[in-house]
Order: C-alpha cells, then sequence, then structure tokens
C-alpha cells in the first residue's frame, strides 16, 4: 500500500466494507453484552456503519453527506458502553476482519483505529453489582 492509497481503496472499496458490515454484526446480535444496546431492526444499523466505515477508511464521505459529521462519542452516549462492551465490540470486529480475511497493513491501520475508537466510546464504568445485568 503506498502513501496515496487509502485503507478504502486497500482492502476492495464498498464490495469489502459491505462484507465486513455483514460479518461484523450476527456477532454483535448474538453477543450477550451487546445484544441488549442494539436494536432488533438491525438493517439502520447496518447501513448507518457501512456508511460511517466507508468514510473513516477514507473512501466516500457517505455518512457526512447523510447524517453531517459523525460526532461518534455525542451519538453514542445514550447507550451504556463500559469497558467490558467496548472490548466486546472490538471482539466481534475482530472476528468480522478475520472472517472477511483482511490482513496485513491495511488491517493492522483498521485496527488501531478502531481500538482507539472503541475506547473513545466508553461512557460508563463497569456495575459493581454482581446481581445487574450490564
Amino acid at each position: 500500500m503506498n502513501s496515496f492509497t487509502s485503507i478504502y481503496e486497500s482492502i476492495g472499496g464498498a464490495t469489502k466494507v459491505r462484507q465486513l458490515v455483514e460479518a461484523f454484526y450476527p456477532r454483535v446480535q448474538a453477543h450477550p453484552l451487546l445484544k441488549p444496546i442494539f436494536p432488533d431492526d438491525i438493517q439502520p444499523v447496518m447501513e448507518k456503519q457501512y456508511l460511517f466505515l466507508t468514510q473513516f477508511f477514507g473512501g466516500p464521505p457517505l455518512y457526512t453527506e447523510k447524517y453531517g459529521h459523525p460526532m461518534l462519542r455525542a451519538r453514542h452516549l445514550p447507550f451504556p458502553i463500559t469497558p467490558s462492551r467496548a472490548q466486546a465490540w472490538l471482539e466481534c470486529m475482530h472476528q468480522a476482519l478475520d472472517e472477511v480475511e483482511i490482513v496485513g497493513e491495511p488491517r493492522e491501520q483498521i485496527w488501531s483505529r478502531l481500538v482507539m475508537s472503541a475506547h473513545h466510546m466508553v461512557n460508563q464504568p463497569e456495575k459493581t453489582d454482581p446481581k445487574s445485568n450490564r
């Protein structure tokens, strides 16, 4: 990957981003920590994620064109995101990246950006009551 190639271009553009989103969300819906904070109808969330990741990886600014600035943390504040939920999200994404075979330097770049973003989304500490359902 040369310095002029975006992550988006290097992984295969729209097709690969769509594959990643489609590999990711079934994992989210099956994860006991993540399922409660996502709607049953996951399709609108998947479409927003596709638009966002396209832009986040250096493709066309589809998310901004449709929804305005991503403002990730502000848009996620209504959802209780704990450190363990951020970690669960990253685990699901790691598995999805494996499934769609994103490897090498593009994967390293993607991963470092996703790790930073996931930790930035944390807006609540872990609950300490063992009876609580995070």
